[in-house]
């Protein structure tokens, strides 16, 4: 993935306290969902309409709703949410509505066993993070069928600015993928963990000489961003050897600072030696912002153009990239369209605002997106019938469901809003590990509360352990099965891409969390090691 990543930028509210006065790449506003300042209050379904279990209103566990509450822990929606039996309080009106993460099969087994996670958080002392790579060799696996499938060539490079964890760097590697760096600490760390030089694509803006000496020198393929760019390979690979480039256009009607114009792909065109010379063009690269397939697909077909002229002028030009951004599905529709159809200003701690929200429901992603963009105007066959083959980057997508991050409940307060109580946890880490939260907008795949005891569903906010008032991991009052109490454990799923790791600091000389590498063993067990 190159370094403008498959998101636009989106700007910050001023009510944010975060630092700083843009969004990175990796935030989307595809599909946009406006946050509460510009949607209308509106009163609180029932149970009955919803589907799940309310909150009572003390938070002093009263019998009388205590039973309600173990009844309904018994039954789940068709999303996972606990259904309301006949009598359950209602959920109030500063609850947010349920967003449960989809889960695999790994999750449930951690989250069941009555100890391991326990252990893990005993041995660790301090919030960490867990990576399941084997999800990672799967989900390359899932779009290499989708190639195999469409009959074309085709090869998948992991934009590895997602998640900088060595197990996944391996897992590409067992699996047979490529790894898109950007720099020369990603470029080595991707050697050092089994990619070869050969399997890189080197992106990014006005590279460092040592990132091109170290790219030529392995044999890695460069996408140029600039006629003078290609100038210095050039020149370097006088002395290091040939170097396969690929020119990045810049798409039609895109104020993107990234890529060429067609007048200066023109230009690059011709100073590439046709006749056997250091640069080797091999063929073309875009990135779009967004999630739109279609747009895509046309860009795409595009490049093949290109290909085929720069062909007719002596090149192979025999590879075309589309980049990332594919989607990932985080959460069931129905939670999603509850959330982003109800969502009200009175559900934030502290009277907190956001302009929009990531869109975390996708009905077509990661594999299935790709799916999409072959089958238009088929570009599937136009590959297939002019011998090109088709490179993508996706980050995100080949992490989803691979990791989730884990902190520990060290204080707990009750305050109210609206005359209604709620908890307002604080943690033993920092919303450096949940990225989304330093650009004006919510991570908001609900936390899962470990370990699994009855209790009455409970309104609660997440503070972190800093003396920053903007430093919260969860703003919105998530609606927790129970009371939460200190040493008990939050993990927040489907973290792996871009959340755990793009932000972190030791901020406050607090230490970075470690990720904890979870492996499938012999008898449906699970083993677990720290992550090198």
């Amino acid at each position: 993935m190159g370094l403008t990543g498959p998101d636009p930028v989106r700007t910050r509210s001023d009510v944010s306290g975060a630092p700083g006065s843009a969004a990175p790449e990796h935030i989307s506003e595809a599909h946009p969902v406006r946050g509460p300042d510009a949607t209308p209050a509106r009163a609180p379904d029932s149970s009955t309409d919803r589907g799940i279990a309310e909150a009572p209103g003390p938070l002093s566990d009263p019998a009388s709703t205590r039973a309600a509450a173990e009844r309904a822990a018994n039954t789940e929606s068709q999303y996972g949410a606990r259904t309301a039996p006949e009598g359950a309080v209602g959920r109030g009106r500063i609850s947010a509505t349920p967003l449960p993460a989809h889960r695999d099969s790994w999750e449930r087994r951690l989250l069941d066993h009555p100890d391991l996670l326990g252990d893990i958080a005993f041995a660790i002392g301090g919030p960490f993070h867990l990576m399941y790579p084997a999800r990672v060799e799967r989900n390359i696996h899932a779009f290499r069928a989708v190639m195999r499938e469409a009959g074309i060539a085709g090869v998948v490079y992991y934009g590895k600015k997602a998640n900088k964890s060595p197990c996944v760097t391996r897992a590409c590697a067992n699996a047979g993928a490529g790894v898109d760096v950007s720099s020369t600490g990603e470029l080595t760390a991707a050697l050092a963990h089994g990619i070869r030089g050969a399997d890189l694509m080197v992106t990014g803006p006005a590279k460092s000489d040592e990132l091109l000496w170290l790219a030529l020198r392995h044999g890695a393929l460069i996408a140029m961003d600039s006629v003078q760019e290609l100038d210095r390979v050039t020149a370097l690979a006088a002395a290091t050897g040939p170097a396969r480039a690929l020119l990045r256009v810049l798409p039609t009607g895109s104020t993107s600072r990234f890529g060429m114009t067609a007048d200066e792909l023109a230009v690059a065109v011709a100073l590439i030696d046709r006749e056997g010379g250091p640069v080797g063009l091999a063929g073309f690269s875009f990135h779009l912002s967004g999630y739109d397939p279609v747009a895509r697909a046309e860009q795409a077909c595009e490049l093949i153009d290109r290909c085929i002229e720069a062909r007719a002028l002596g090149h192979d030009a025999s590879t075309i990239s589309i980049g990332g951004g594919f989607a990932v599905d985080y959460l069931p529709e129905r939670a999603w369209r509850e959330f982003t159809d109800g969502v009200d200003g009175e559900w934030f701690h502290s009277g907190k605002r956001f302009d929009s929200f990531y869109p975390y429901h996708h009905p077509a992603p990661g594999p299935a997106m790709l799916s999409t963009i072959l089958e238009h105007g088929d570009l599937a066959a136009r590959l297939r019938g002019n011998g090109i083959r088709l490179a993508i980057e996706p980050g995100r997508a080949l992490l989803d469901r691979a990791g989730s991050t884990v902190f520990r409940v060290q204080g707990v307060k009750t305050r109210s809003a609206h005359g209604e109580p709620y908890r307002l946890l604080t943690v033993d880490g920092t919303s450096l590990s949940l990225s989304e939260q330093w650009f004006d907008s919510e991570y908001l795949p609900d936390p899962v509360l470990w370990p699994r005891r009855s209790g009455d569903p409970t309104p609660t906010c997440v503070g972190a352990a800093t003396c920053l008032e903007s430093d919260m991991l969860s703003w919105r009052r998530i609606p927790l099965p129970r009371a939460a109490t200190t040493g008990d454990l939050l993990v927040y799923p489907n973290t792996a891409g871009y959340q755990m790791d793009s932000n972190e600091s030791a901020f406050h000389e607090l230490p970075i969390p470690p990720k904890v590498v979870i492996d499938d063993a012999e008898g449906d067990r699970l083993r677990w090691r720290l992550d090198a």
